[in-house]
């Protein structure tokens, strides 16, 4: 079941992207932390103990929404938008969460 419930702007074009292997669907304009939760019930879970987390402040003051791309690159869920194709990482190939791992 998603957390989030889309009401409006329904007819942009729809985009896929990944999240940890699994395609995701997304309209044009949306950010990481928005299509996920639209999608599903969390964004990652929490280093300290594994409880699933989505993001709290959803305006990128938080740091509770770090995903990491592909490439390598951390990314807050809530403050970038959506690509065709892009390749969202929301845990180390341990199980850990990307936070952990941050330098």
């Amino acid at each position: 079941m998603a957390l989030l419930k889309r009401v409006a702007e329904t007819h942009r074009t729809t985009l896929t992207f990944t999240v940890d292997g699994q395609a995701v669907a997304a309209l044009e304009g949306d950010t990481l932390l928005t299509a996920m939760l639209t999608q599903g019930e969390h964004l990652r879970h929490s280093e300290f103990g594994g409880a699933p987390r989505a993001g709290f402040c959803m305006m990128g003051a938080c740091q509770d929404c770090w995903v990491q791309l592909e490439d390598g690159r951390r990314v807050r869920a809530c403050s970038t938008f959506v690509e065709n194709g892009m390749r969202v990482i929301t845990h180390t190939v341990h199980g850990g969460s990307i936070v952990k791992e941050a330098p």
